[in-house]
């Protein structure tokens, strides 16, 4: 039998090497590549270090997290105070009689009310706002009944 010449069989790696070349993955853009993968890589580590720094932040109020409308409304009660010198007793008198700070454990006569946090707080703010509300609807009320009464002729005040 005759010999032939047969070519040689082109692996898959040669094929596949030709293209990647084509599409930019060649041997010549290995550096390329490798500096993007760096770059991202510190990228995705900085986003990492602030999101777990927004989670555990030691300064609180420093977080990147959006505050809530309550949380808003409620800002004015945890603005920055001046306190007054502990040994200066007419300032510290002055400021107890004030009411001290709001929101603290020390009523209005100095004395440590151990049955108050923030949780009974807010229940005693929601309940003060309620009662004023109450209270407005019902003079309303009380004062159309007496103006429809007025108008029918009745002396009422």
């Amino acid at each position: 039998m005759i010999r032939r010449n047969l070519q040689e069989a082109k692996t898959s790696t040669v094929n596949a090497q030709k293209l990647l070349k084509k599409i930019g993955l060649g041997k010549e853009d290995y550096p390329f590549w490798k500096q993007v993968g760096k770059a991202l890589l510190c990228t995705y580590t900085l986003c990492g270090l602030a999101w777990l720094y927004n989670e555990t932040s030691p300064l609180g109020w420093w977080t990147l997290k959006p505050k809530p409308k309550e949380e808003k409304e409620l800002a004015h009660l945890y603005e920055r105070r001046q306190f007054p010198y502990p040994g200066d007793q007419e300032a510290m008198e002055e400021f107890i009689a004030k009411g001290g700070m709001v929101g603290t454990t020390i009523g209005p006569k100095g004395v440590i009310e151990l049955d108050k946090d923030s949780i009974n707080y807010q229940a005693e703010l929601q309940k003060k706002k309620f009662e004023q509300e109450a209270n407005k609807l019902w003079i309303r009320m009380r004062n159309e009944v007496v103006a429809e009464l007025q108008e029918k002729g009745f002396d009422v005040e």
